[in-house]
């Protein structure tokens, strides 16, 4: 199955499924910029995750070299995915979190294809990379359907996928939820903000996700974040209606997923078709 993250991905999958088996991920992030091989049937690091910290200010070129450092030190020469905390439309960023604003319209794919010596690069959002990642090799792996992706953290990124097609940039946390957007009433800072338990939030928590499940009816819920790491002392306080389970590749989805976008893939190589 194949992504639709991005008219950058339409070039002959058929070709990279049966001669691809590693990929290269970047994951771009406010405090982190890491980097790693990935093997593409499944996901698993090979060798060492690379991690830099991001540039300050994290300006669209300052990023780009700290990409290039990271692909220079890996001594890779195929294509690269790279993600980015922002919405990405055809290559270019749409929005700025937890980066600089000058990213907003920057092409962000030509910036770091131009950085990378003109190889090819496929740039998407930070939470659609974990979904595929997550999809293909960790808590959603053999759930078939609609499975949803929800990183709790400042605020609540999201990514949709469907057998393993990805709809892109849902930014589900800007959602309004009974007059308030989402992530005002359920990110893990606003729980930390207002000092409450973990079975006071889940129930925020469980008002977001009824009214997610409402308008997509989902066969999964993954719960990713921090704060999944102590699923076990808020899932089971969760009165939704759909399963959620936590996250289980946490620090290298966002890798994973964006070695598997830069060869056109949102399931694993063994399986992908």
């Amino acid at each position: 199955m194949f992504a639709t993250v991005d008219r950058d991905l339409e070039f002959d999958t058929q070709e990279r499924r049966t001669m691809t088996t590693t990929g290269f991920g970047i994951d771009v992030g406010g405090s982190g910029v890491k980097g790693g091989t990935i093997d593409l049937s499944t996901g698993e690091m090979i060798g060492d995750r690379i991690k830099i910290l991001t540039p300050q200010p994290s300006t669209p070129d300052a990023i780009a070299g700290t990409v290039a450092e990271i692909v220079e030190q890996a001594k890779w020469t195929g294509p690269v995915g790279i993600t980015l905390p922002a919405v990405v439309t055809g290559g270019v960023a749409r929005s700025a979190a937890n980066i600089d604003k000058s990213w907003i319209d920057t092409d962000a794919a030509a910036l770091f294809g131009k950085a990378l010596g003109g190889r090819e690069v496929t740039v998407l959002n930070d939470a659609d990379a974990a979904g595929i990642a997550e999809d293909s090799f960790g808590a959603g792996k053999d759930t078939s359907g609609v499975v949803i992706l929800l990183t709790f953290g400042t605020g609540i990124g999201s990514a949709v996928l469907h057998n393993g097609v990805l709809l892109p940039n849902t930014e589900f946390g800007h959602l309004e939820v009974d007059g308030k957007e989402a992530e005002h009433r359920a990110a893990s800072s606003v729980k930390e903000k207002k000092d409450w338990s973990y079975k006071e939030w889940a129930v925020e928590v469980s008002r977001v996700l009824t009214t997610f499940e409402n308008l997509l009816w989902p066969d999964l819920f993954i719960a990713g974040g921090g704060i999944s790491r102590k699923h076990e002392k808020w899932i089971p306080h969760l009165t939704n209606r759909t399963k959620v389970v936590p996250a289980t590749l946490l620090n290298t989805a966002g890798i994973a997923g964006a070695a598997l976008a830069s060869v056109g893939l949102t399931r694993p190589a063994s399986v992908a078709g």
